[in-house]
């Protein structure tokens, strides 16, 4: 302290604490000039001796005017020191001061204050978080000034002045931000064309600040990774993943020039992908499926196009994080934004074109499970893209997607109920794609007939279209004499009527199922498709109508006309007459034309006539279905059987287990009269249920299978049991 007290003028000290800015440059020009000749003489015992006096004496000063002239007195002594300055830089080698927390700072710094040798960086470092301001000023221009002539020797700072700096451009005071920014664009500048600065441990430093919210910090953050980028010898992308997400959650600042610097850093970067041959992508994808989600539509839009190019890019690596990306782009093709859905859409048909082995890490349950969830979506589009990627996983990997059934197949049914018809008719596909084999078949009619029965609404809104594409889809036949097995053995008669009903109606009606009206029409007059006739017979039994339409169809007139002559008993109610309007009506179609066409041959065709006049008995006469009918018998030519024929017709037609087909031959047929006291005890039990039913006053509490599964709970897809055969149940001499 005596050396350089004798170095340097007493007057000189003065003027270094004084209060006017000018006293002290005038001083730090003096300190500056001794410091330089003591450097040209390599006396730096005296020059480490000068610097102590002004860490000790005026940098670590309480008074604000002391520490101003200590910084500007240490920067003037570097300036003197020229190319002796790194000979005053060491590195602190006994403590690593990387640290945000200024009072640990200080407390380090108070620990060094008492050794006897004091460098020149570190009490500059101090002073910037000393409260007072113009002190923080000095400190920015007494460290430009020393970084200016030390150039890359600074490096070994280079933490704790990037600590510094992030905090500065946060300042309250404008004056210290401005010579903060100087400072910054020299620091830049060094790191740019050193090569002792380390990326690696720069990056902690970054990862730490990226999701500060202060706009000043956000830009001088992009900044330096924009600077860092451009420099040909680092490797910013592979360290991109440390701090990708910071720059995303850049994206939704407030502040329009943020925005638009993230995203240029972001295209710089994506672009530099595109051309990289080595890239992590798995990391980086988990940051941007999280972010296309983001409530900020710039946000997902970026995350977005990014996701598009991985796709593309990606390969193998993508692989194990197909799941994770279709969770985020099924989503964002309903987005409200255009140009997201566009890109979602683009990135779903790539990722959907991919085939993917799951030996190389394909995921198909965890895509599965996605696919299932976006199906509750409140969006059409994600709903179909869905069902898409579904039907794609089933074709692709179906053993790999039938034992994961249990998982989707109550949501598939569920989903039925959707508003799209788009969306049902993809479910319909998809549960025929399912029906392949056997069980899967029987299985999904099971369920699909447990679900009509428990969603009145789906059945009368659905029901039809839902039976109708089924038939397209799968063998119609097949579809009908399954349908017809399980309902017939459907312990509720109510819903196994009102199903038949509709089956019925859509046999008649619907055009899917021409093909099966002219097997039934050809059924009696050929043995081996009698089949299908008794296939459906005993279902049918659960409703008048519907038996007598398909005896109608089947042209078993002389056994409709028995089943007409049975209903004597029957309860005449309102339901009955409906349906027989329904049944007069269809008559008037063009599937019956047929029938009505035999109406010109009464003498071949008695037994039809008795049919329709019976249906005419059952009708009350003011009733507009009474009229149809009337109208269409009075067409029939005025002339009648002659009594040869009549009788000769009767002894062939009463023959109960032979029947007359359209040319008069005569073939092994069915016994009708055992199918009339099939049909008679089936209408018994319906009345006994509906006396029942009408008499009973509350209802029992059960805890069966059977009830809990009328209450809506599904049974497990799995495990629907195979019904007994048919075989086993039919009746004798059918």
């Amino acid at each position: 302290m005596a050396d350089a007290l004798s170095l340097i003028p007493t007057s000189v000290l003065r003027s270094l604490s004084d209060k006017v800015y000018d006293k002290r440059r005038a001083a730090a020009l003096e300190i500056e000039r001794i410091v330089s000749q003591l450097a040209a003489a390599r006396d730096h015992d005296k020059i480490t001796a000068v610097i102590n006096l002004l860490t000790k004496e005026f940098t670590y000063s309480p008074q604000a005017n002391y520490r101003k002239g200590g910084l500007i007195g240490l920067a003037a002594t570097t300036v003197g020191l020229k190319t002796e300055a790194p000979y005053h830089l060491e590195v602190w080698n006994c403590v690593h001061v990387e640290t945000s927390n200024s009072d640990i700072f200080l407390l380090i710094w108070n620990h060094y204050s008492s050794m006897k040798h004091h460098k020149i960086v570190p009490p500059v470092l101090i002073s910037f978080s000393h409260q007072d301001s113009t002190v923080r000023y000095c400190a920015c221009e007494a460290l430009y000034n020393i970084s200016k002539v030390v150039r890359g020797e600074s490096i070994v700072y280079f933490n704790q002045i990037f600590d510094v700096l992030c905090k500065l451009f946060a300042d309250s005071d404008s004056n210290v931000q401005n010579a903060a920014h100087l400072l910054d664009r020299l620091v830049k500048d060094i790191v740019s064309e050193s090569d002792q600065f380390s990326i690696e441990e720069f990056i902690p430093l970054l990862r730490e600040r990226m999701n500060v919210l202060n706009p000043y910090v956000r830009q001088f953050l992009i900044g330096w990774i924009t600077v860092l980028g451009s420099v040909p010898d680092m490797d910013m992308l592979g360290f991109l993943p440390d701090f990708l997400d910071g720059l995303f959650n850049m994206l939704s600042d407030s502040s329009h020039e943020i925005r638009q610097q993230a995203d240029s850093a972001l295209s710089e970067f994506l672009q530099e992908i595109k051309s990289s041959p080595s890239v992590d992508y798995g990391r980086m994808t988990e940051i941007l499926v999280l972010r296309a989600h983001s409530t900020d539509e710039f946000t997902r839009l970026t995350a977005n196009i990014w996701i598009k190019d991985f796709v593309k890019l990606g390969g193998d690596q993508l692989v194990p994080y197909y799941a994770s990306i279709v969770g985020a782009i099924l989503p964002s093709i309903s987005d409200k934004e255009e140009k997201i859905r566009a890109i979602a859409c683009e990135t779903n048909e790539d990722l959907r074109a991919i085939k993917a082995n799951p030996a190389e890490g394909f995921d198909v349950r965890a895509i599965l499970t996605i696919a299932r969830r976006q199906l509750s979506s409140e969006w059409e589009p994600t709903r179909i893209e869905a069902l898409q990627w579904i039907l794609t996983l089933l074709r692709r990997h179906r053993p790999e997607v039938l034992p994961c059934l249990n998982d989707v197949i109550n949501s598939l049914l569920e989903a039925l109920s959707d508003k799209s018809d788009e969306v049902v008719l993809l479910i319909l596909g998809i549960h025929a794609c399912i029906a392949k084999e056997q069980q899967h078949f029987r299985q999904l009619l099971v369920l699909l007939m447990h679900i009509f029965q428990v969603d009145n609404a789906l059945l009368e809104k659905r029901g039809a279209l839902i039976i109708r594409r089924l038939c397209v889809l799968l063998d119609t036949e097949r579809v009908y004499c399954e349908l017809s097995l399980i309902l017939e053995a459907e312990a509720d008669l109510e819903f196994a009527s009102t199903m038949v009903q509709m089956l019925n109606i859509i046999l008649l009606t619907s055009s899917e199922l021409s093909g099966l009206r002219g097997l039934l029409k050809q059924s009696l007059a050929n043995v081996t498709e009698k089949s299908l006739f008794i296939s459906l017979y005993t279902s049918w039994c659960h409703s008048p109508m519907a038996i007598i339409s398909l005896c109608l169809l089947a042209q078993a007139y002389q056994h409709a006309s028995s089943i007409i002559h049975s209903l004597a008993e029957e309860d005449i109610n309102v339901n009955f007459l409906v349906q027989l309007d329904k049944l007069i009506q269809l008559l008037e179609t063009p599937t019956f034309a047929y029938l009505r066409l035999q109406l010109l041959d009464p003498a071949r065709y008695t037994w039809l006539l008795k049919v329709l006049y019976g249906l005419l008995m059952l009708l009350p006469q003011q009733s507009v279905a009474f009229k149809i009918l009337k109208t269409r018998l009075k067409t029939i030519p005025p002339y009648s059987i002659s009594g040869k024929q009549a009788l000769r017709t009767s002894q062939i037609m009463g023959e109960g287990d032979f029947w007359q087909d359209m040319t008069g031959n005569l073939i092994k047929g069915i016994n009708f009269s055992m199918r009339l006291q099939q049909f008679e005890q089936m209408q018994q039990q319906h009345r006994f249920h509906r006396k029942l039913k009408s008499e009973q006053h509350f209802n029992i509490p059960t805890t069966s299978n059977e009830e809990k599964q009328k209450h809506g709970e599904l049974p497990s897809f799995l495990d629907v049991q195979e019904p007994p055969s048919r075989m086993s149940r039919r009746v004798p001499g059918q």
